[in-house]
């Protein structure tokens, strides 16, 4: 006999599964218990959670997959006690992370973007179990940004943690004054994952952790079976101090002042858009063309993007003075830290406008600089200007450090910077997602003042370099596309239109 099952939890509140015998009802029935077992939220989020164990079951069986494989997939001990505890840990914030909440403006916010391709549509019933299955092994994540007297902390949060259809511009600010903001989101459109996070969480290298740790675990759920390796964390295991340490705390303290100041740097032709990001471009690239061209110039791919991004600055520039470009550097290659926190340091390439000549002219000055400026002698040195700073300002109460931090910081924005080019590099999953996973990009947030800011990344033999836009001025973007053509290196260019349009 089959019967319409409608499950009575602790709340009075009815979800349905249709066409259940009455042995899968009492299987049912002892498996939503134990839902709500694991469960000690408000009572609407705990109606929410037993929901979106209804729904994953409901699409699971509206697809042939049995209740019992169905009920197995979604063990509600990957809960673990993380919907139990109280959340009493808090975290100082990183060195790096300290001058974020200081510098934000009214509708400005440093945030960025990861994405994983897949290709398949999403589901977002799936796709909700996942986050709610990984989140508890990022505990750093978890959090809510929270004003102490000194400083801006994060205290832990036990939620539901939502994701979202992408409705809404890339990268723009999230709301952190609530009770129990969350500090990223996690969006989905069409066969595309993104995670948007405010970058007082972590850095990009971290949030590709998450990122391929939550893909993986929501591939598991969809069916396929994924190993936790290649930066692919096993989502229940426990957290370690190693994961979630504010690395800045343990370095050695050098000698001398590096970075942080500047003169003004050329900034582009264009009228910057009262919508930001006003555009969002994807130039894909054959990653082992683009690996060839490089060493044919004896330079990384890092150098080679950079010289011909000098180029095109020049092109769509009228102005003179500096052209000054910002590269991030991951201080995790130095010593194999796992952390997930912000473990970054940059350094600036600058060249005149008028030295920038041909490619083969500017190259080897772009390679001397890195050399010099990127060294790990000279990372650490900015390293500790950066603890050195944040010392100095350890007992200003925070109503009058805003201030205080822009003049210490040598603060001029985004005005020192001509743009960025940011490079995660190649990235490795496990071998069974290689299939399941097309490609990845790195989308940086909006600029105040910068026309375009580049985020690069590898994957699969695919080379992607987004480029985010704050002027309809096309002559940064297409002259670029100019010039990596004219190498040879064939772009299959994607993205927005102009969303002020």
């Amino acid at each position: 006999m089959t019967l319409k099952l409608k499950y009575q939890n602790e709340f009075n509140k009815s979800y349905l599964i249709d066409e259940l015998s009455e042995e899968q009802q009492n299987e049912y029935n002892k498996f939503m218990n134990k839902v709500s077992s694991k469960l000690r939220l408000s009572k609407k989020q705990n109606q929410q959670v037993i929901a979106d164990f209804n729904n994953a079951l409901i699409y699971y069986t509206k697809n042939g997959l049995s209740l019992e494989k169905a009920l197995k997939r979604l063990d509600p001990d990957k809960l673990g006690d993380f919907y139990l505890e109280a959340g009493n840990n808090w975290y100082p914030l990183d060195n790096a992370a300290t001058i974020y909440p200081l510098s934000m403006k009214f509708g400005q916010m440093p945030m960025f973007r990861v994405s994983a391709y897949l290709t398949e549509s999403v589901v977002p019933e799936i796709l909700q179990m996942a986050l709610s299955f990984t989140i508890k092994r990022f505990p750093s994540f978890a959090t809510t940004i929270k004003a102490g007297f000194f400083w801006h902390y994060l205290d832990s949060t036990r939620m539901r943690y939502q994701i979202e259809n992408e409705r809404i511009l890339p990268c723009i600010p999230i709301n952190v004054s609530g009770l129990r903001a969350q500090s990223f989101r996690v969006l989905y459109y069409k066969k595309r994952i993104s995670i948007e996070l405010f970058h007082v969480l972590t850095d990009g290298s971290g949030a590709m952790v998450f990122l391929k740790s939550l893909v993986a675990e929501y591939l598991r759920l969809m069916g396929h079976k994924v190993s936790s390796d290649d930066g692919c964390w096993d989502i229940n295991e426990e957290s370690s101090a190693d994961e979630v340490s504010n690395e800045f705390a343990k370095a050695e303290l050098r000698n001398g002042v590096s970075g942080f100041t500047g003169k003004r740097a050329v900034q582009m032709d264009g009228k910057i858009s009262n919508i930001k990001p006003c555009r969002v471009l994807h130039f894909e690239m054959d990653g082992e063309k683009l690996h060839s061209v490089a060493k044919k110039h004896n330079v990384t791919i890092t150098n080679y993007v950079l010289g011909q991004m000098f180029l095109a600055v020049k092109a769509a520039s009228k102005t003179k003075g500096e052209v000054r470009i910002q590269v991030p550097i991951n201080m995790r290659k130095f010593n194999g830290s796992k952390t997930v926190r912000n473990y970054a340091m940059y350094f600036d390439c600058d060249l005149n406008i008028d030295e920038i000549g041909s490619l083969e002219e500017i190259l080897p000055l772009i390679k001397k600089q890195i050399q010099e400026k990127s060294s790990e002698e000279e990372m650490n040195r900015m390293m500790s200007t950066t603890i050195k700073l944040v010392k100095s300002l350890k007992f200003v109460p925070l109503g009058i450090k805003k201030p205080v931090a822009s003049l210490a910081y040598g603060f001029l924005g985004d005005q020192i910077f001509t743009t960025f080019l940011s490079n995660l590099g190649v990235i490795d999953t496990p071998k069974e997602m290689q299939k399941l996973v097309e490609k990845f990009d790195f989308v940086l947030g909006p600029s105040d003042l910068c026309r375009a800011s580049c985020g690069l990344i590898t994957y699969n033999h695919k080379t992607v370099l987004s480029i985010t836009k704050i002027t309809a001025n096309s002559s940064f973007e297409d002259s670029l596309l100019a010039l990596f053509e004219k190498d040879g290196i064939a772009v299959e260019v994607s993205g927005s239109g102009l969303y002020e349009d």
